[in-house]
């Protein structure tokens, strides 16, 4: 891509910057916001264009279709982020680079501490007093030189797929405004599949960085349990079901934010060093003769929504066009057992989380249904309860470590069912069958989740009415590399995010 180099920025503002050929075309896509994370680095590094003209862009782009779907939220004024931006284009003109993130917009999801923000959680029982320290990976990106614009939005307390609350409100989908965009990293989904954002950073315990990745044809990527520090926090050593990430529009975007979350934090002792090669360095890979296991719905165990079966297995062929080799599995570990152990586990941490606010009964109908319904679970729990549920959910990690001595990666739904009604709280019946808890539609997400794998969504298509899904591509612990090396290579084979723009942005819909 031939950029001329960037004016001073007083006068700047205006100069066109020429596009992308690799990007495709869309009647309303500015060429600075459709240029892919590396790619926008690249072009700022090299001074081919200004932090100024970016964030101009970026905000201007923001200030048309965030309307639209709500998914930025508490986004801070144009003037004090121009000010950054311009503050960014002194040091790159002094020849201080701060890292890939230099000057790029970055807005944090609303469940991490962010310094000059609030976190709320989508709850009005927190405090609107903005943070005053960032959480180690915030921090981690402030350090590579991101301007931080404001949060995404979440569910309450990221509680639930589906990214609604009664401080921010909906997070609509990309592709049909009048659908969820999943959650709880919802609004950050979102607003990458708009190009509102360069990358997103995500947590994920429930699937929150794979469903909102599968529901907005973008990449959602849940490290090996310890690969991102989480913290500061009270309790550090429990807390292992959730971890945050990465999420971007190609592969080699979230391996570069990966190596930026990633990495041993003495206030984390549970996370990992990193490696000796950076991800993002790493990911051409020979997959030919590649051994995958198609889990499929659990051998009928999963109700699945009419089309989710039927795209994803029509995906497999995408990995036998890569020489892969792949056949269907199953592990020798009971789907109820497996059930029983998320909700003992689930309803125990999400009792330490949130019970000192459910025992006051001044707070407590401030908390939605089922944040209730989850503490009480865990008030009804003994300490037995919780150790028979951490030894089922070590032999459920033993069961995939077998499958893993025939198979390469394991393969599996990121959904249950398609982007649905935004104002539906969650849905009720999939498949015909009655969903006994609020996130039981989610069941096929637990997996990766409790064994403490990586795992990461990547786009497979649409069903007729234009709704996307996303396919988990799960890897052996600590085999985070090497998932990101598949996922990379079947992004080259069918690049779903560059052939399917959402139609907002293609000027097909109306704003």
């Amino acid at each position: 891509m031939a950029l001329a180099p960037a004016q001073p920025p007083s006068a700047a503002h205006s100069r066109a910057v020429p596009a992308d050929p690799a990007v495709p075309s869309a009647t309303t896509l500015n060429d600075i916001v459709a240029l892919d994370a590396l790619a926008l680095s690249d072009a700022i590094r090299t001074r081919r264009v200004s932090c100024r003209e970016v964030m101009q862009a970026y905000l201007t782009h923001i200030a048309r279709y965030n309307p639209a779907v709500n998914a930025i939220v508490a986004l801070r004024d144009a003037e004090v982020l121009l000010a950054q931006a311009d503050a960014r284009d002194r040091q790159l003109a002094d020849g201080q680079y701060l890292g890939w993130m230099h000057g790029m917009p970055h807005a944090v999801k609303d469940l991490a501490a962010c310094a000059g923000f609030p976190t709320r959680k989508g709850s009005p029982l927190t405090s609107s007093a903005p943070d005053t320290q960032d959480s180690i990976g915030v921090a981690r990106i402030r350090a590579a030189g991101a301007i931080f614009i404001g949060k995404t939005n979440v569910s309450e307390f990221g509680l639930g797929s589906h990214s609604y609350n009664p401080v921010f409100g909906t997070t609509r989908n990309a592709y049909d405004t009048t659908r969820t965009a999943g959650g709880s990293s919802g609004g950050a989904g979102s607003a990458l599949a708009l190009r509102m954002l360069p990358v997103a950073d995500g947590s994920d315990m429930m699937g929150s960085l794979r469903n909102p990745a599968a529901f907005g044809n973008v990449y959602g990527f849940r490290p090996s349990q310890g690969r991102v520090p989480y913290g500061p926090a009270p309790e550090i050593f429990v807390q292992q079901l959730s971890t945050e990430g990465p999420m971007g529009r190609t592969v080699a975007d979230v391996a570069q934010l990966l190596d930026t979350q990633s990495g041993y934090d003495a206030r984390s002792p549970l996370s990992l060093a990193r490696g000796a090669v950076p991800f993002a360095s790493a990911l051409q890979r020979d997959v030919k003769g590649v051994k995958l296991g198609w889990l499929g719905d659990y051998g009928g165990h999963l109700p699945m929504e009419a089309g989710v079966m039927s795209l994803c297995e029509a995906s497999l062929r995408d990995f036998t066009a890569m020489g892969c080799e792949v056949e269907p599995c199953a592990p020798d570990f009971a789907p109820d057992r497996l059930w029983r152990t998320w909700l003992t586990m689930r309803h125990w941490l999400v009792n330490g989380a949130l019970g000192a606010m459910y025992a006051d009964p001044s707070r407590r109908d401030q908390l939605k249904p089922e944040a209730q319904w989850e503490v009480a679970g865990g008030d009804a729990l003994s300490a037995a309860d919780v150790f028979h549920a951490s030894v089922d959910r070590s032999e459920w990690y033993r069961s995939l470590a077998r499958l893993f001595e025939r198979y390469d990666f394991l393969l599996l739904p990121s959904a249950q069912v398609f982007p649905f009604d935004a104002q539906m709280h969650w849905p009720s019946s999939v498949a015909g069958k009655p969903m006994d808890t609020y996130h039981r539609w989610m069941e096929v997400v637990i997996g990766p989740t409790l064994a403490g794998l990586p795992a990461v969504s990547v786009p497979v298509g649409f069903d007729a009415r234009g709704l996307p899904m996303g396919l988990q591509i799960i890897g052996p612990a600590q085999a985070d590399l090497a998932v990101l090396q598949l996922a990379h290579a079947h992004e080259q084979q069918t690049q779903w995010v560059r052939r399917r723009l959402p139609p907002l942005l293609t000027g097909t819909v109306r704003t």
